[in-house]
């Protein structure tokens, strides 16, 4: 929205689409005729039929599934260069004949397309599949926050909880009041079942020198594994300070 009123001056529509690099050409895509939907990549191009389903290949509608596309289309790649049975492997055994893409998106009752992000960024959370990515828009949307990073935490019940680190804005004060307000923000940008279960408030996040969040490091430390290098972080010292915050889960 930033981008269309500041750049586009409210007058230059932002067409957002959905392919890969192995699919040659966009597959979902609006048209010159297609009503926009801020943040969906639209509907299938014309002739390609693509899904999102369950683990067991069902169709959903209104949660998150594995995006897949159940017919040829003219820019398909064919084959992995010297390695055609890790081709089939990874993108055509899950579903037999059906192309797995490896993302996951969800489908709206009109039949739009919203892409939720790879299927290791997607937390699943009783059943239900998040995009990390969207939790974390909807904490940093929140006037008090500068940035977040979102992983998931082992639950013997729900499968995954949702385990959110924050820094704030400088002068706000990190209280018990404000994660309320957090997790109720987050329930009404996306709904109950996205509220953090865990909000810790950091000073800092572990970044690389580009200054990209490194989640791996953050998601090692959540579920208590072997951080690995990062002797490319800007800021390795962050990497102490999320250990001692996670002591407190």
């Amino acid at each position: 929205m930033w981008y269309y009123r500041t750049v586009g001056g409210g007058r230059c529509p932002i067409m957002d689409t959905w392919w890969q690099t192995e699919t040659g050409m966009h597959i979902i895509t609006p048209l010159p005729v297609t009503p926009l939907k801020p943040g969906s990549a639209g509907k299938p191009f014309p002739t390609v039929i693509a899904d999102v389903v369950d683990d067991e290949g069902r169709s959903l509608r209104g949660s998150g599934g594995h995006l897949v596309i159940k017919t040829p289309w003219p820019a398909m790649f064919r084959t992995l260069f010297r390695e055609p049975e890790r081709y089939v492997d990874a993108y055509w055994s899950t579903f037999p004949g059906i192309y797995l893409s490896g993302d996951v998106a969800r489908i709206d009752e009109d039949g739009y397309f919203w892409i939720q992000g790879r299927e290791d960024d997607v937390l699943n959370v009783a059943g239900h599949r998040i995009s990390t990515a969207e939790v974390e828009s909807a904490l940093v949307s929140h006037p008090d926050v500068v940035e977040a990073a979102v992983v998931g935490k082992p639950d013997i019940l729900r499968g995954e909880e949702i385990a959110a680190f924050v820094t704030l804005r400088d002068k706000v004060e990190p209280t018990p009041r404000l994660k309320g307000v957090l997790r109720e923000h987050v329930r009404r940008e996306i709904g109950p079942i996205a509220s953090p279960s865990y909000i810790e408030f950091v000073e800092d996040l572990p970044k690389t020198r580009s200054g990209k969040i490194m989640r791996r490091v953050i998601k090692a430390i959540v579920r208590g594994e072997d951080v690995g290098d990062v002797s490319t972080l800007s800021n390795p010292e962050s990497v102490s300070m999320l250990e001692d915050r996670v002591r407190t889960f």
